[in-house]
């Protein structure tokens, strides 16, 4: 398996990153990879996809009278 090294990380950056680790009881390399996969699975593609998902329930949702519409 390759190994990735990651050098400059930001005081801050590391300390949630570990926080996170030790919350979800993983190291800190483990939480990496894990958001280093979310990330890359969270792609363009999938995120254009679940904004269009959210459009087309909006359009399906009746509007009651009356009621303030955030598509107007």
């Amino acid at each position: 398996m390759p190994i990735l090294h990651v050098r400059n990380v930001p005081d801050e950056l590391y300390e949630q990153i570990r926080r996170q680790a030790q919350e979800q009881n993983r190291s800190i390399s483990a939480q990496v990879v894990y958001l280093l996969e979310r990330a890359v699975l969270e792609s363009p593609q999938a995120q254009r996809q679940l904004l269009e998902n959210i459009r087309r329930r909006r359009s399906s949702l009746p509007v009651e009278p009356g009621l303030p519409d955030s598509l107007r």
